[in-house]
Parts: C-alpha cells; sequence; structure tokens
C-alpha cells in the first residue's frame, strides 16, 4: 500500500511540475496606447516607437488584438514608467505605484528631447517588445 500511495504522490508531483511548464514567459501581445491609438507605427521589429513632446491625453499599455487590417487595444496592464536619459542612458523610476493610466504631460514634464520613456510590465505573462518611447 506504501508503495502505490508513493508512486501516487511521485505522479501527482509530475503533474504539477508539468502544469508549471505549460505556463509561457511573455506569450501576451503588449503595446503602449496614447489615447487608444497604438504608440509604434508597425508592430514588428522594425516598428518605431515616437512621441511628441507636445502630446496630450493618456499614455496606456494595453493587451492587443494583432491583425492584417489592424491593431486594437483590449485591456488595460498595470505598469510603471521610467525616463532614460538620452545623454548618460541613466534610467529614472517616474512611477513609484503600478498604474494603469497616466496623463503623458507628467511624463514629458521630467523628459527633453531624444530621452525615452520606458515602460515596465510588472508581469512576465506580458510581452512589450517596444517598451521604449523616443521623445521628438
Amino acid at each position: 500500500m506504501k508503495k502505490i500511495n508513493g508512486l501516487m504522490l511521485s505522479l501527482l508531483g509530475l503533474a504539477v511540475s508539468n502544469a508549471c511548464l505549460g505556463q509561457h514567459s511573455f506569450s501576451t501581445c503588449s503595446a503602449a496606447f496614447l489615447n487608444n491609438k497604438m504608440v509604434v507605427d508597425s508592430y514588428t521589429d522594425k516598428g518605431k516607437c515616437l512621441l511628441s513632446s507636445t502630446a496630450t491625453g493618456q499614455l496606456t499599455l494595453q493587451t492587443v488584438s494583432l491583425s492584417p487590417t489592424g491593431s486594437k487595444g483590449l485591456a488595460k496592464v498595470p505598469f510603471r514608467v521610467a525616463i532614460k536619459d538620452k545623454a548618460t542612458q541613466t534610467l529614472l523610476l517616474l512611477t513609484q505605484k503600478e498604474i494603469k493610466q497616466i496623463d503623458v504631460r507628467k511624463v514629458l514634464a521630467k523628459c527633453k528631447k531624444g530621452d525615452r520613456v520606458v515602460l515596465l510590465t510588472l508581469d512576465d505573462q506580458y510581452a512589450v517588445p517596444h517598451n521604449e518611447i523616443v521623445v521628438q
């Protein structure tokens, strides 16, 4: 009986470890949005993220539905914002707490031309390949 119980525990342990292996990091596509418009010009490895220093509205990080006809934001994702200084490449964490949106003017007030707004995901489920936005 002890051998059967040991075997059952071993099989249960194997099932639990396989379930954990089935979870994939960075499996949900996400992107930066300004006023519900995706910031990156193309969700490809050649896509560029640019932001005018005079931009206004709400900056969000959202999961996306990608299709040949366009991209659509689905749900807001919690994130933090950092500024990457152009001259020194220093990262400054701007938001101490997680947020789901921020007035982009608050972010741009801390930026100079050439700096980068960096969106930091808080969950490894979300892929954010275009997480750096160049301020023009």
